[in-house]
């Protein structure tokens, strides 16, 4: 092959791979989701991998939970009790 042959058949090649990259050029826009959408569309699909306790779970977690909050207020009682008390002691003491 002669090297006109060789210089004609790259150009011809070039031609031929620019024709195929402007055939794929004119491609359509693609719209992007309306984010508030894809939000509650990303919502639903968490939603659907959570593990959701049974009702006897969350009724034992419901009683845990009122437990630990009457006894944390019978300490705030029980110091408050204390501390006027200390307090009204001392105050008569000294006034």
């Amino acid at each position: 092959m002669s090297e006109q042959e060789k210089r004609d058949n790259t150009a011809a090649s070039k031609e031929s791979a620019g024709s195929e990259k402007k055939a794929k050029a004119p491609k359509k826009k693609e719209k992007k989701p309306n984010p508030v959408l894809r939000w509650f569309k990303d919502l639903r699909g968490e939603l659907k991998k959570v593990t959701w306790p049974s009702l006897k779970d969350t009724l034992k977690n419901v009683g845990i939970v009122i437990l630990c909050v009457l006894i944390v207020g019978i300490f705030i009682w029980v110091f408050d009790f204390l501390a006027r008390a200390v307090i009204e002691a001392l105050l008569n003491l000294f006034g």
